[in-house]
């Protein structure tokens, strides 16, 4: 009977001793865990303001703790991560002091600064002749927007037209600065736009068969889902007579606002006459005067009487 209450004793006390590991176990991998989540790992920053093609040295690199819940995807955490032996690197988008140093803002390892670098997927880099101009004077700068105008000869037409080709295109540099200076003008005799395959393709066709002018645009300025075309019947004020005259079919009268402007005036010509028309009542035949009568005249003989007609016909 001893035995049996010893052993059943023991049971318990060994029960009692894997529930008690468990949960020994159990607090101290959550703890582990709350200590590697609460800790911090050291990520490379900034010292100062970098812009695109400054040379990553040393001296511009600091490493500020990170929490480790909160590590900037594919930061460096070491200076040889960032900074190979022998290897240089140049900064390929700006960087504010105390910003992440990602891959993304820089060169890869001996590598020089390189537009093509800053492409995104799909998208090419094409250069147009500009001029003081085309160019609004200097003031497009690197990371402007503008649209793109083409001017040409049509077939068949002795005048010439300019169309919207390409709205809302990315400037990439303007000569061989692709840095800015600090709003200043910078005059150059090209301009690299970021375009598609087939907007590269208009580009290098547009070139040849007529002019090309860069229009500036502002910030955040909206496509105009709805352009254009002008010739040289459209050189003149939209306001045309007092009357803002709208881009219409205009059918028999022509094309341009020149067309636009001779068929109002025919069209109202035409109604005012057929009002003239309508107001002006039928004037009916005058009908024939009555033939006069003359004066009857009754003329007694004894018993009897005879009558005349004096001055009738």
């Amino acid at each position: 009977m001893l035995r049996r209450q010893t052993a059943i004793a023991l049971a318990v006390a060994i029960v009692f001793g894997l529930v008690a590991v468990y949960l020994a176990n159990t607090y101290l991998v959550a703890a582990h865990k709350n200590a590697a989540l609460g800790g911090t790992t050291p990520v490379a920053v900034a010292v100062t303001q970098l812009g695109y093609g400054t040379e990553l040295t040393a001296d511009k690199i600091r490493f500020a703790d990170y929490p480790n819940s909160a590590l900037p995807p594919g930061s460096f955490h070491a200076l040889n991560e960032i900074l190979p032996p022998g290897q240089k690197r140049v900064v390929l988008a700006d960087m504010q002091p105390n910003e992440p140093i990602l891959p993304a803002k820089i060169s890869a390892p001996g590598q020089g600064a390189s537009i093509a670098a800053l492409l995104p997927a799909g998208m090419r880099a094409t250069s147009v002749r500009i001029n003081d101009v085309s160019g609004v004077a200097g003031f497009i700068q690197p990371n402007d927007s503008v649209d793109i105008l083409i001017t040409r000869s049509v077939a068949g037409r002795d005048d010439q037209q300019t169309d919207v080709l390409m709205q809302n295109v990315r400037v990439l540099a303007i000569g061989q600065n692709a840095k800015g200076a600090d709003g200043k003008p910078i005059q150059g005799k090209t301009a690299t736009l970021l375009v598609d395959q087939v907007g590269a393709q208009k580009l290098a066709l547009a070139q040849q068969v007529g002019n090309l002018s860069l229009v500036l645009r502002k910030p955040g300025d909206q496509t105009n889902p709805v352009v254009e075309t002008v010739s040289l019947n459209d050189l003149r004020d939209s306001l045309y007579g007092g009357v803002h005259y709208p881009a219409a079919s205009v059918g028999s009268y022509g094309s341009g606002l020149g067309g636009v402007i001779s068929g109002a005036m025919q069209k109202s010509a035409g109604q005012i006459a057929s009002t003239r028309r309508a107001s002006s009542p039928h004037r009916k035949k005058a009908a024939a005067a009555p033939k006069p009568k003359g004066d009857d005249i009754q003329v007694y003989r004894g018993t009897k009487s005879d009558n005349y007609t004096v001055g009738g016909r």
